[in-house]
């Protein structure tokens, strides 16, 4: 059987992605009420509970019209990595499948999508004590200068960090510490099996920056105002452990709620620094949808969004 062939006998399954505020819920709902799929969350912040405001997660409503796979499936004080997801993922896509029915993955984290694609054999597990070196140079150092000695020894990673992405760089130092590799070598060598589906891809990304950042400030204005501050005092009294290493407090916002916390900073600092930290966030998100190849663009900001997703989704199942 040829290349083609064999790939239009697999089953289909569709990735949505985009940056943050780009309207993928809204796509992935508006599908789930016209086809027979299944959505499955590719966030690495909606897999924790109590944590609702500050992550955007769907609300009750919304779940109960479309429910969404990982979604609240792990307290805030554990951790839950790419190798996880993919395990996740790839069960739930079987069972999805044996339904009859199609798998829709949906979300911003994008090494979610490569691992689930590509796989992350050649990885180590996390190792606390490297973990812990590292946090202890950094306290010395800072983030930045982390960045700058990262940039020696894996520069093409060190190119798509911000010198602040405390968790990336400490991940990328901490891949190079346990195998004396870089992680950019590693993922050239990793060898896994091909996704076993038939695969659309379709990233919304903005024809205009401009309007992406006011809705990323407009969304970060409602989530103050619907009491994200008081959330995360909430978190800190239930979960007494978490401290801003924590990986959940890593997540955009929540870092900087419990800096103004502890006193480090005002109210409208907080809100400048929120925003600006969500639109460093999607412009990351941005950079890695330009490196993915198969991409079906859509723009996030067309009126008729929702029914274009639709057309091409369609198009893809029924071809």
């Amino acid at each position: 059987m040829n290349k083609i062939a064999t790939r239009n006998s697999l089953s289909p399954a569709i990735f949505l992605m985009g940056p943050t505020a780009s309207g993928k819920t809204g796509a992935a709902v508006d599908l789930y009420s016209k086809l027979p799929i299944e959505i499955i969350s590719v966030d690495s912040a909606l897999v924790f509970k109590d944590m609702d405001i500050g992550t955007a997660k769907p609300d009750a409503e919304t779940l109960a019209k479309a429910p969404h796979h990982l979604i609240d499936i792990i307290e805030p004080t554990s951790a839950y990595s790419a190798a996880n997801f993919r395990s996740d993922a790839l069960r739930l896509m079987a069972d999805i499948t044996a339904r009859g029915k199609i798998a829709l993955l949906v979300g911003g984290t994008m090494l979610y999508f490569k691992a689930l694609e590509g796989g992350l054999s050649g990885l180590p597990e996390a190792n606390q004590e490297v973990r812990a070196r590292l946090d202890a140079r950094a306290a010395l150092i800072g983030w930045p200068g982390m960045h700058e000695k990262l940039a020696l020894v894996d520069p093409e990673t060190a190119a798509r960090l911000q010198p602040n992405d405390a968790q990336r760089i400490q991940r990328a130092l901490e891949v190079f510490e346990i195998t004396g590799e870089s992680m950019t070598s590693l993922y050239a060598k990793q060898t896994s099996e091909a996704l076993p589906y038939k695969l659309l891809k379709i990233a919304l990304v903005p024809s205009d920056r401009k309007v992406l950042h006011e809705r990323i400030a407009l969304r970060f204005d409602q989530m103050l105002a619907a009491g994200f501050v008081d959330e995360v005092k909430a978190l800190i009294a239930k979960y007494p452990q978490l401290t801003a290493e924590s990986t959940s407090m890593r997540c955009v916002g929540y870092r900087q709620a419990l800096e103004h916390l502890a006193g480090d900073y005002d109210a409208a600092e907080l809100h400048d620094r929120g925003i600006f930290a969500t639109r460093q966030l999607a412009k990351r998100q941005l950079t890695w949808l330009r490196g993915m190849d198969d991409v079906v663009e859509l723009d996030c900001l067309d009126a008729d969004l929702n029914e274009i997703v639709f057309n091409k989704v369609s198009e893809f199942i029924h071809k």
